[in-house]
């Protein structure tokens, strides 16, 4: 059968693939940007110890009451030593308030971490506001060049992932139950999730082995 039939097939009986999507967050990008950082990451998605490198983006989800639809967004931090969740937020706008209320979390909860902090050229991190809050929490900012997702590209996979398994081919009636989606593979995919590139351990179980070591 030829794909176009394939395709239209799969419309007619409600089929959704479940294979890869592209260009998972969906920041908005700042049209008059107050602070612009270079690429500093340049593409080294590896570190030698947690907190050394953290990636964050902000993507969306949508949800159905009757013919309406309605979204909401998740922003997250992801380091590259372990790949755990190192803070989140939900909410229903991708507004400055979502970006600024995850980083205070990571900060609050990880008040020793200073790490090279990357992201894409959001309004969101190219403010003042929030250049000032890495500066005060020492953290150097790195951002990826315009139009290169693959500059956040391990952020970027997670999204994939938590969408290839948790999201697409499925339609959430309500925004509880979405949240609760959410929080709870975020839960999963820290503490129960094996990674092969984390030598067959969760995200946890990789952060945990250094401090025991350390």
């Amino acid at each position: 059968m030829a794909s176009s039939s394939r395709a239209r097939v799969c419309r007619i009986r409600g089929i959704k693939s479940t294979i890869k999507y592209a260009n998972h967050g969906c920041t908005r990008q700042a049209k008059n940007p107050q602070y612009i950082a270079a690429n500093i990451l340049n593409r080294e998605f590896t570190a030698d110890a947690p907190n050394q490198k953290w990636l964050t983006d902000v993507t969306e989800f949508k949800y159905y009451t009757g013919v309406e639809v309605h979204k909401i967004y998740l922003s997250a931090i992801l380091d590259l030593y372990d790949r755990r969740i190192v803070a989140y937020t939900i909410g229903d706008s991708n507004n400055n308030a979502l970006v600024f209320n995850m980083f205070d979390q990571a900060v609050a909860e990880n008040p020793d971490a200073t790490p090279l902090f990357h992201s894409d050229r959001g309004y969101q991190y190219t403010s003042r506001i929030f250049h000032a809050k890495l500066e005060a929490a020492g953290m150097r900012q790195s951002m990826s060049r315009v139009a290169h997702c693959i500059d956040n590209g391990p952020m970027e996979g997670f999204w994939g992932i938590l969408k290839r398994e948790r999201y697409y081919g499925r339609r959430f009636l309500d925004r509880t139950s979405l949240v609760k989606m959410i929080e709870d593979y975020i839960s999963y995919y820290n503490n129960r999730r094996l990674q092969r590139n984390l030598g067959v351990l969760t995200p946890m179980e990789k952060h945990n082995q250094y401090k025991i070591a350390a």
